[in-house]
């Protein structure tokens, strides 16, 4: 009979080390939320794995008192991959940012996307390299100006969301570093998925690009600047006597103004499926931005699609199957040898 999982609490998640991020970033609040989660996953401490790159949310690792990797710039996503396909029952997550991620670790992120390999990958976007005192990023808006860049950035920025899609990844949600109850939800759904979870999580910079996010983390203006998503439910957002929502017809996305008490769906409000497996309907909601339309704040796209881990898991036991377990000395030793000699 197998023993039973102790019972875990946030606490035992906090390791000793001291937290060294600058205060009031939103960084905090993510450590806290998803120490407060991973208690309730039933796992014993010893099977989480947390693995970054180099950045400010890179320090994740050291303040998880669980296994972790602190690697190299933008290579975390080659680090879970080798970890997870090596000890598939370990429960892997990936801790990046922007600049981690989606430069010097572009081609590592979009390769693992496709892979669906089944891994948790957070992506902390406060759109500023923050770590290395504040050039502009990949997500950087057009216009911004810092000490990198005086005179504005001019490179188009990249959408986290639209990337994931377009890599072909089989769960893609947003979040904010401040609404609790919203990433706590989406870390539950990230963590059940069989497969790739990507995650972006819209948070503040306080020194270097304070306020990016300001109207969506304010719980005062969120109601106006966030749209909730909910599978099954109309995209409907807005206070009371500002009751709006979005039709969604052809590619294209419309702001349809609602009475408080009129049917969305009556009226032609496009009901949310996360589940459509092809990836348009998402990538539509990914270009949803300010001020024309809301930012979509939930999960966006959950397909199911076997996992890598399983695929090569099935490739070793057909092989093994037709050829035996194999010899790695007769391999070693085989035909296919050379001696040279001086």
């Amino acid at each position: 009979m197998a023993e039973p999982i102790e019972k875990l609490t946030k606490k035992d998640f906090e390791s000793d080390q001291e937290v060294r991020w600058c205060p009031g970033c939103g960084d905090y609040s993510v450590l806290a939320n998803v120490q407060r989660v991973l208690p309730e996953l039933g796992i014993p401490r010893e099977n989480f794995v947390f693995v970054s790159g180099i950045g400010c949310s890179s320090r994740f690792p050291y303040y998880m008192n669980t296994y972790g990797f602190h690697t190299i710039h933008g290579r975390a996503p080659a680090f879970a991959t080798g970890i997870k396909i090596s000890r598939p029952e370990l429960s892997v997550w990936v801790l990046t940012g922007d600049g981690d991620g989606l430069s010097i670790g572009g081609n590592h992120m979009l390769h693992v996307l496709r892979r669906n390999v089944n891994l948790q990958i957070l992506l902390f976007n406060n759109r500023i390299y923050g770590l290395t005192k504040g050039q502009f990023s990949p997500t950087s808006r057009m216009g911004v100006r810092n000490k990198s860049i005086p005179m504005g950035v001019i490179d188009n920025p990249l959408d986290p969301i639209a990337f994931a899609l377009g890599a072909g990844a089989t769960f893609v949600a947003r979040t904010v570093d401040v609404d609790a109850s919203s990433m706590q939800h989406v870390l539950r759904r990230a963590y059940e998925h069989k497969g790739t979870s990507f995650i972006e999580i819209l948070q503040n910079c306080v020194v270097y690009n304070d306020g990016e996010w300001a109207e969506i983390e304010d719980k005062k203006t969120r109601v106006e600047a966030g749209l909730p998503l909910e599978h099954g439910k109309p995209l409907v957002w807005g206070a009371r006597g500002r009751r709006r929502g979005i039709r969604i017809e052809h590619g294209v996305a419309q702001v349809i103004a609602l009475r408080d008490d009129e049917d969305p769906v009556a009226a032609g409000v496009t009901v949310h499926d996360e589940k459509l497996e092809s990836p348009g309907y998402a990538a539509v909601l990914a270009t949803l931005a300010p001020p024309t339309f809301p930012i979509p704040v939930g999960v966006l796209r959950e397909v199911e699609r076997p996992s890598y881990e399983m695929l090569l898991e099935g490739q070793v036991h057909d092989a093994i199957e037709a050829r035996g377990p194999g010899d790695l000395r007769k391999l070693l030793h085989g035909s296919d040898t050379w001696t040279i000699s001086g």
